[in-house]
């Protein structure tokens, strides 16, 4: 059934198992929440339906997978596995002939994902705004891809689903860029995208024709990036706005929660985030950084941020989101100048440049991994390196910048650890990659 399109089929310790679900399994997604702004918000009063799940003392803190970004993460929650064995490693991917990137999406995921598995069970999945899921796969159920969806279209399965969301006016993202110049403007598109999830969520339940229903919702981590000041400052202009989108999300949680309630028969909650945030000190800028060290050198001035293609054959290494540095190996790379004789020393110096790099007396990287550490037998495209940051330290790695630390209008940035986590049945994963396998094993 799923389209040759994807690395999808027989691929993984999964493949060929027949295990389905034991009970009707209601699964929902807050991206970005760490517990302690859950506890926070739950104890001010703001939240009042998620305030349920907090005192039923069945929340605890999970960790994120490494780096802590969505597509990484999401990609684990929905194949059990790693980024060394899912192969998504970031939100960009390379074209090691000619340099050009592209983002993140479920073509480049190369293990089995939850719902061919419970397909295989003959079980049925209804999804919605799952980040990574983009283009929209076949699958026995109904699925609506979450970010990056570049259109509602390619978005949805089945196909038919299309012009009835589009004539609802289902809206996949929120306009992000107006969280520098208009950040009053970027919530309230939030509280639409909030309700283009209500609206797909009357339209998936109410048959109960499924085992598995996913939802998640990704406002907190758009107000998050923005608006972290505002949500930690009572004083700041836009604090009461920001409770205010904290409360819609509080009540489309609650909706989710009330059909749960009504289920008839045995059933499972559970709720998580990917990452959890934190208030932003500054960015880091890797690529700046290799070039100011004599690492990274353009041929041309990049046309934007994600330009890569003036690459000079005379580089070392380069950095892709949000700490992955790659070694230019002529092995791997069309113009890369490192043979094996020279791999294992450039390594040690562009690792070297990194952990010795600090903000205002303050180390930024809390540890440099090589790949045989962090991702040992990795598939796809696995970095060299992948730096760790110090809490409030955010990587980047642009292709358009000089400068390796500054402020661009940001001011929340990812954290990995204290992720929110809830299992109605009281399980404890641990980590991102594990929650479905509590449920599967």
């Amino acid at each position: 059934m799923h389209s040759s399109r994807y690395h999808l089929l027989g691929r993984g310790a999964n493949a060929g198992l027949d295990r389905g679900l034991d009970r009707k399994t209601v699964i929902m997604g807050l991206d970005g929440l760490s517990l302690g702004l859950a506890r926070s918000l739950c104890q001010r009063g703001v939240w009042k339906n998620m305030k349920e799940l907090m005192d039923s003392g069945r929340c605890t803190g999970i960790r994120s997978e490494l780096p802590e970004v969505s597509p990484v993460n999401w990609a684990s929650f929905f194949t059990s596995r790693g980024p060394e064995e899912h192969g998504v490693y970031g939100f960009t991917q390379i074209d090691p002939q000619n340099y050009a990137l592209g983002l993140t999406d479920l073509t480049c995921v190369r293990a089995q994902t939850v719902w061919q598995r419970l397909g295989q069970a003959g079980q049925t999945c209804k999804i919605i705004n799952l980040p990574c899921t983009y283009p929209a796969p076949e699958l026995k159920g109904m699925l609506i891809s979450g970010f990056v969806a570049p259109s509602l279209e390619g978005a949805v399965y089945p196909k038919a689903l299309y012009p009835i969301l589009s004539q609802k006016g289902y809206r996949l993202e929120a306009d992000t860029t107006l969280g520098l110049d208009r950040p009053d403007k970027l919530i309230e598109e939030l509280h639409l995208t909030i309700n283009s999830r209500l609206t797909a969520l009357d339209l998936f339940w109410p048959d109960q024709a499924w085992d598995l229903f996913i939802i998640v919702f990704t406002e907190l981590d758009r107000l998050g990036h923005f608006l972290f000041h505002a949500i930690e400052d009572e004083k700041h202009s836009l604090h009461s706005d920001c409770m205010g989108l904290m409360k819609s999300l509080d009540r489309a949680a609650g909706e989710v929660l009330s059909r749960f309630e009504d289920l008839p028969g045995s059933k499972r909650l559970m709720c998580l985030a990917d990452h959890g945030f934190a208030g932003l000190i500054t960015e880091v800028d890797v690529n700046a950084l290799l070039m100011a060290e004599g690492f990274l050198n353009l041929s041309r001035p990049p046309g934007d941020e994600l330009d890569l293609g003036g690459m000079h054959p005379s580089s070392w290494a380069f950095a892709l989101d949000p700490g992955r540095i790659y070694i230019h190996d002529r092995e791997r790379f069309a113009r890369g100048r490192v043979d094996q004789v020279e791999r294992a020393e450039v390594t040690r110096q562009v690792r070297e440049c990194l952990q010795e790099l600090e903000h205002q007396g303050r180390k930024v990287m809390d540890h440099v991994y090589t790949a045989d550490e962090i991702y040992p037998g990795g598939v796809g495209t696995p970095p060299d390196i992948l730096c760790v940051p110090g809490s409030g330290f955010d990587l980047k790695a642009k292709f358009d910048r000089r400068e390796v630390f500054g402020h661009f209008g940001r001011t929340g940035t990812h954290s990995r650890d204290d992720v929110f986590f809830y299992d109605s049945q009281g399980a404890d994963p641990g980590r991102v990659r594990d929650v479905l396998g509590v449920l599967l094993t």
